[in-house]
């Protein structure tokens, strides 16, 4: 009832200033044509009445026409309907408009037509024409009385803003960096916003002839490499970054000195990223660690990805998750026949299910709860849909908790692999992407021998297709059903299916990445809590690792494991302490940082190959082909069955087992591994010359 009540109250209210401005403006027309007939007589009222008062006698008889004429246009122009708060050049070029064709139909619509056809109507007996000068001081004090009384209303707003900024003793002082046209924008909306408590205190920008210039009475105090001379001379508390445009090497170079001043940074996000939305300080956000990645942004080959995903059905098993909900958002961009998402967790699929079906209606999207270890539910999806393409995102990747838990780890990871392939194999899918890690590289925790054993299932099984020995496959299940083990077996006369895996290190923003935890501790005061002070990670965003993956999926002829650039690795420290810079804090003495030691299953550094491999080169250079390690396929799923009984089990010693399995995982132990080989020399090299 409130609501209702205080929306009839915001409606009267309105309706009453309309009706205000209806009258002022009634009253303005005539007045200003008035104020240019004593113009025009030498500011002599007395002459005028006494000389000529026809002249008079024609401006009060044209009152009521030229009112409505007047406020007719003035409403054809929308003078009624602008938001004046806000009022800009349009608006005033809508006031200029409104004059010039209220001066056209009064001097040639209204006298000059009477005089013309000599009607002598009696309300218009004896009139004469007025003089021409009647016409151009009349519009042009109409002109300013109009606008005059509009823009007055913001100004006063303004005004009221400043003064508030200025007597409230805890207003934030603040830099804008970028005196273009959208920081002009920010500035005109902090200088108006009435509930406002920061206060625009200094402008900087690199154009060198902007420096010394004032932009609403502010001055263009230097360049980017004099903000912190001038955060020290200005008092600044908040620096704003107001450049949508600026390139990833020159963002970086500004935060990099920005984050030194121990100010709070905020910045408007990238021009394609605010398409239509209106720039003002709401559209400032947060700095995001990646801003301090500097690095170009990653170029692939979107017409490849369009031939290979266009009218095609995929699936996306995991595709509620933070990677596969992305694989998702971009193979949706590239119209797909049918897009399938499989997850267990049925909150993020939904989430993903409301976007898509907001930002592509016409999508045919067929979302499943489901889980991959199930082998009959898998097999059915795949037997009722029939996939052409398959991104296996689903896994487990925790390190630690899997640490606690290594049987989840095999059954969700590498029987769920093994599960889905083979369903894909039988069911005529043409492509099967695996999402890997880099930490199947020389693993020592058993999430990541987990992954380098689904890496040796699908290489595997693209092997023994080439071969043309499928037919020795088996399915696995621990479930006694004669009938469901009998439509395993069907239609896998003709094999097409392509088996990659595409192997990458962290990405940013992920489910169990750092940095929002990172974030939620700075948040509530710290402490931050680093496992190690020399620990070091690759990191990508997600947008990146996922165009980076559909373009791998271009690129596959069979059994190839790609690996993608991740960049110069990052020191988590480092990161952990960035991040404090840019809340506005200083590490270690506003937000302590804490060393807790390394977690089960971790190491100092993730690898991209393991000794034995080397890399081949792709038409993308961000995207390199590992050679692959012989093994023995057979050997490999007499195994994987041995080990999926095992697993069922859940007996304690799963961890040798699987190590038996990989030659190359050697488990860290409780307290992770803190070895510096010459990898991990190589990559501190890597972070210093970079």
């Amino acid at each position: 009832m409130f609501k209702i009540s205080n929306c009839r109250f915001k409606i009267k209210r309105d309706n009453v200033a309309k009706i205000l401005l209806f009258l002022y403006d009634a009253i303005a027309v005539n007045v200003s044509y008035f104020l240019a007939l004593w113009l025009r007589f030498d500011c002599e009222i007395n002459t005028l009445i006494d000389t000529e008062p026809e002249f008079i006698e024609a401006w009060a008889k044209f009152i009521p026409i030229n009112t409505v004429v007047c406020l007719i246009v003035f409403s054809i122009f929308k003078l009624y309907r602008s938001i004046w708060t806000f009022a800009s050049y349009r608006e005033f070029f809508n006031v200029a408009y409104s004059s010039i064709c209220t001066f056209v139909l009064h001097a040639i619509g209204i006298t000059a037509l009477i005089n013309m056809l000599d009607i002598k109507a009696f309300a218009f007996e004896n009139l004469r024409r007025m003089p021409f000068t009647y016409y151009i001081f009349g519009a042009m004090l109409q002109f300013m009385l109009v606008l005059a009384v509009r823009f007055s209303y913001r100004f006063i707003l303004l005004e009221r803003s400043r003064r508030a900024v200025s007597r409230s003793k805890n207003a934030s002082r603040v830099m804008l960096v970028g005196a273009g046209a959208a920081g002009r924008m920010v500035l005109h909306d902090m200088n108006l916003a009435t509930d406002s408590n920061d206060k625009v205190v200094c402008l900087v920008d690199d154009n060198p002839h902007k420096i010394g210039k004032f932009i609403d009475g502010l001055c263009i105090s230097g360049n980017r490499y004099d903000i912190p001379d001038l955060v020290e001379k200005f008092n600044v508390d908040k620096i704003y970054i107001t450049i949508p445009t600026i390139s990833p090497v020159d963002k970086k170079e500004i935060l990099d000195i920005c984050k030194e001043t121990n100010c709070e940074l905020k910045i408007l996000p990238d021009i394609y990223e605010l398409r239509d939305e209106k720039i003002g300080k709401s559209t400032l956000v947060d700095v995001d660690i990646e801003d301090l990645l500097g690095r170009d942004p990653i170029v692939v080959d979107m017409g490849e990805i369009f031939d290979f995903l266009q009218d095609k059905t995929i699936l996306v098993t995991g595709g509620g998750g933070s990677i596969g909900s992305e694989l998702c958002r971009q193979i949706a961009d590239h119209n797909p026949k049918k897009l399938i998402i499989f997850d267990i967790y049925e909150n993020n699929a939904y989430d993903i299910q409301q976007e898509l079906r907001e930002e592509h209606p016409e999508l045919d999207l067929v979302v499943l709860i489901g889980s991959v270890r199930d082998s009959r539910k898998i097999f059915d999806v795949f037997a009722k849909y029939k996939p052409q393409v398959v991104y296996h995102a689903a896994a487990h990747k925790h390190v630690p908790l899997m640490e606690h838990s290594p049987q989840e780890a095999i059954k969700n990871n590498v029987l769920g692999t093994y599960k889905t392939a083979y369903a894909a194999a039988l069911n005529g899918c043409e492509r099967f992407v695996l999402i890997s890690t880099d930490k199947a590289v020389n693993p020592t925790n058993i999430m990541g021998a987990s992954k380098r054993l689904c890496e040796m299932v699908v290489q595997s099984f693209d092997k023994l297709i080439k071969e043309g020995k499928f037919d020795k496959m088996r399915p696995l299940y621990e479930h006694d059903d004669s009938e469901v083990a009998n439509r395993f077996v069907k239609g896998n006369d003709k094999i097409i299916t392509d088996f990659v895996a595409v192997r990458f290190g962290n990405v940013l923003g992920s489910n169990g990445s750092v940095v929002p935890v990172f974030k939620k501790q700075i948040a509530k005061g710290g402490p931050v809590r680093v496992t190690h002070p020399d620990i070091i990670r690759y990191f990508m965003t997600i947008p990146e690792a996922v165009s980076l993956v559909l373009q791998a999926g271009t690129y596959a002829a069979g059994g190839e494991i790609f690996v993608l650039d991740m960049g110069a690795p990052v020191k988590i420290d480092t990161l952990a302490r960035n991040l404090i810079r840019l809340s506005g804090l200083k590490p270690d003495v506003d937000i302590k940082i804490e060393y807790t030691g390394l977690r089960p299953g971790e190491k100092l550094y993730e690898e991209r190959l393991m000794e034995t491999e080397g890399l081949r080169t792709t038409p993308n250079k961000l995207i390199s082909i590992c050679n692959p390690v012989d093994f023995d396929a057979d050997k490999l799923f007499h195994n994987v069955e041995k080990l999926m009984h095992i697993c069922y089990e859940n007996p304690e010693d799963v961890k040798e087992f699987v190590e038996s399995m990989v030659p190359t995982y050697h488990p860290a132990g409780e307290n992770g591994t803190e070895a510096k080989p010459q990898a991990y020399q190589e990559q501190l090299k890597a972070m210093t010359t970079k």
